[in-house]
């Protein structure tokens, strides 16, 4: 088996190159950043 038959044989595991949902993925990231932002001002550490 050659090097190259060996990397098309892998399984893809994810990375920058998936295509995949970016608005949910946008959308989830900014409510976890709400979230802990008001965690923090809840719990006065600002």
């Amino acid at each position: 088996m050659t090097a190259n038959a060996a990397t098309t044989t892998r399984a893809r595991t994810g990375g920058p190159k998936d295509d995949g949902p970016k608005f949910l993925e946008h959308a989830m990231g900014w409510t976890l950043v709400v979230v802990v932002a008001m965690l923090v001002a809840q719990l006065g550490l600002m």
